[in-house]
């Protein structure tokens, strides 16, 4: 199974609230602050636009949300990349 890490700016609230979204689709996911990302393996990171344009050098493939509370972007997103 696939990695899924959800990353905000902090490792808090918004990541908080995807990753609680993505495990209805999925059991493994988890979260984390942008710093700690960088060193944390995953096969996919779903964040914001703001925080995905700055994960570039990460190995997994990286998604960014236009809103953080689109079920239907964050299904969408999982269906065509697990």
């Amino acid at each position: 199974m696939k990695k899924v890490l959800i990353v905000c700016g902090n490792g808090l609230g918004s990541s908080f609230i995807v990753e609680m979204n993505v495990k209805k689709i999925v059991a493994e996911v988890s979260y984390t602050d942008l710093t700690s990302a960088m060193l944390e393996p995953a096969d996919l990171i779903i964040s914001a636009k703001d925080i995905a344009d700055r994960l570039t050098g990460h190995r997994a493939q990286v998604f960014s949300l236009t809103n953080l509370l689109d079920d239907a972007q964050i299904k969408t997103i999982l269906a065509e990349h697990l």
